[in-house]
């Protein structure tokens, strides 16, 4: 948790700064993960702990509403980290052409397309709920989020397997990059002495 908060008050330092060179899409990026992770830390954690430990007697609304935040910032957060490795792949293998395909303003627009998905998602996830807000309750003081099996594995798919994929792929072509630029520069090495 303290890390988050580190890393969060780091990055608005970063982002508020007068110095232009801090204003870098790497930085927008991890300023955008920082945030959906601080607020997982901050919000979250502590709402979950309370609704497992003790009786819900915040009221149906503001269940809805805290099923809406879980869903948003959880996929916030996976997503931004896909954007992140996506960021590391170009800087690594296109190093020529990095400033150019992550320009700062294709990169807050990347960053607000993954928060407004992320916001959609949570609305789809639980438009039931929002229709009739407290139809899964068995018993007064519970706040359950119940989706279907179809939207659960539409779930699954965009907000799990996608993302992982993506990030597996994505570093596994680095890791390949970088082991070729190794061998290239030992040998250049080897030639010079």
């Amino acid at each position: 948790m303290l890390s988050h908060i580190y890393m969060i008050i780091e990055c608005i330092i970063t982002i508020l700064s007068p110095s232009r060179q801090l204003h870098t899409p790497t930085n927008i990026l991890l300023l955008s993960l920082g945030f959906s992770d601080f607020f997982v830390g901050l919000v979250l954690m502590p709402f979950e702990i309370y609704r497992f430990t003790f009786c819900w007697f915040l009221g149906d609304a503001m269940c809805v509403l805290f099923c809406l935040l879980i869903s948003n910032l959880i996929t916030a957060s996976i997503w931004n980290i896909v954007l992140i490795s996506v960021d590391r792949y170009i800087a690594i293998c296109y190093p020529l052409d990095y400033s150019r395909k992550m320009s700062l303003t294709r990169v807050r627009y990347c960053v607000c397309l993954c928060w407004f998905c992320a916001s959609s998602c949570s609305f789809f996830y639980s438009k039931d709920e929002l229709i009739q807000p407290g139809r899964y309750k068995s018993c007064t003081g519970e706040c359950k989020f119940i989706i279907s099996y179809v939207v659960g594995t539409f779930d699954l798919i965009i907000n799990f397997i996608l993302p992982v994929t993506t990030i597996i792929v994505l570093y596994m072509r680095v890791f390949v990059v970088a082991v070729s630029q190794a061998r290239a520069m030992r040998s250049h090495i080897t030639v010079v002495t």
